[in-house]
């Protein structure tokens, strides 16, 4: 099932997020190779972890982590304004209807569904947050994903070619798209919702839209 849960929220769930971070590592530092810090918990996090972001949580049948995105608006600081604004020609992203996407990461083990079950979720935040784009920097092999899933970006700019390139891209979420991904995830769109609902609320959910 889809999680939606603030990190200063996450000690209340134990399993999940000490899950999560792990696979973090797993994927970032080991599979790919990124320059990234691991704890001697085996945990990776970085400093926009501590900025009380939205995480989007796929959680297995055991409780553990299956797969997650981080979510922080852009009138923060997020990462895309901090380190990657030569991939938009020195211009920056600020506005309180984009948020930025991050750390998407899969288990190991997560079946192929949960990638399109993650992207579902960040639907219902659109939704549900008057949100009208996420912004993210992405890699070559997210390109495939993203297709698959049937929810490519616009790409605003990027650097490097083939496998080594890296992109910035602007998500929006049209009706359709989301009846495809919830389609691939195998989530009825009604499932997502009350998913969403159970996390905020009905109420709490449209007055945090309103007040975006």
């Amino acid at each position: 099932m889809l999680r939606y849960i603030y990190a200063d929220q996450l000690s209340r769930h134990k399993k999940l997020a000490q899950s999560m971070f792990q696979d973090r590592a797993d994927q970032f530092k080991t599979r790919l190779g990124w320059e990234v810090s691991v704890d001697e918990q085996g945990f990776e996090r970085d400093e926009y972890d501590a900025m009380n972001p939205l995480y989007v949580i796929w959680e297995m049948p055991d409780g553990t982590h299956g797969g997650s995105m981080r979510f922080l608006p852009t009138t923060e600081r997020t990462m895309v304004n901090d380190h990657f604004t030569r991939l938009m020609g020195g211009g920056t992203i600020t506005s309180p209807l984009i948020w930025e996407c991050t750390r998407f990461c899969l288990n190991r083990e997560a079946p192929s569904r949960v990638a399109a079950a993650l992207m579902l979720g960040g639907g219902e935040i659109m939704s549900g947050f008057g949100v009208k784009h996420f912004v993210g920097v992405f890699d070559a092999r997210m390109v495939r994903i993203y297709r698959m899933i049937g929810s490519s970006p616009e790409v605003l700019g990027s650097e490097g070619k083939g496998r080594d390139a890296i992109s910035i891209g602007l998500w929006e979420f049209a009706p359709e798209a989301q009846a495809k991904v919830a389609l691939r995830a195998g989530v009825s769109p009604e499932l997502s919702r009350l998913w969403f609902d159970r996390a905020f609320g009905r109420e709490v959910a449209r007055q945090l839209a309103c007040a975006g």
